[in-house]
């Protein structure tokens, strides 16, 4: 019977006192910013795609970043005419809650997004694997034909030659570095057995 009598909390509040200051919050709120948070709400961010869920992101991170500069802006003002942090800070608490708010959501948003965008590529790898091996089936039928190229093995195949290889391999950063290198080691020696 205990428990009926004790009021439900709502979920991620653990005291009255964390009850109380969500109240309180949401009175500092105007509609937009209301509707903003709500929108950060983890059932409603189950519904979102990843693009929605970029756009969500860029609106609370604004919204977090005008509270967080008109904060420190209006608290460095303070401080000059108060001559004191704990002052300063005190008299513009209303936008320190407010950034805070729109920081916990953020986080909420990024997580979120996070989780779909890994799902996203995990999607985007399986289906490029998908067609990478049905390409590979493919090209093993067709050339497993009587007629092909290679069934009669007239002369050589343009793959086989060096130059066709050598197309073929992509130059990559470190590998243009390491030609580099062995170049100049060459050089080096070179230069060293002229000298003699």
């Amino acid at each position: 019977m205990a428990d009926e009598a004790s009021p439900r909390l709502p979920a991620g509040a653990e005291t009255e006192d964390e009850v109380q200051v969500n109240k309180q919050t949401r009175q500092m709120l105007n509609d937009a910013e209301q509707e903003l948070l709500r929108a950060a709400e983890p059932d409603r961010l189950k519904k979102l795609d990843e693009d929605e869920l970029l756009e969500l992101h860029g609106r609370i991170r604004r919204a977090r970043t005008k509270y967080t500069k008109l904060y420190r802006r209006r608290a460095a003002a303070q401080v000059r005419s108060d001559s004191s942090r704990a002052l300063a800070s005190a008299a513009n608490r209303r936008s320190a809650v407010k950034a805070e708010v729109f920081e916990d959501a953020l986080a909420r948003v990024s997580r979120r997004l996070a989780r779909e965008a890994w799902l996203s590529a995990d999607r985007l790898r399986e289906e490029r694997l998908a067609a990478a091996r049905a390409a590979k089936s493919a090209k093993a039928v067709a050339g497993s034909g009587k007629g092909s190229k290679k069934a009669k093995g007239k002369g050589k195949d343009k793959a086989s030659t060096g130059k066709a290889r050598a197309a073929d391999k992509k130059r990559t950063g470190s590998s243009k570095r390491d030609a580099a290198a062995a170049r100049a080691a060459t050089r080096r020696k070179q230069a060293k057995r002229d000298g003699r």
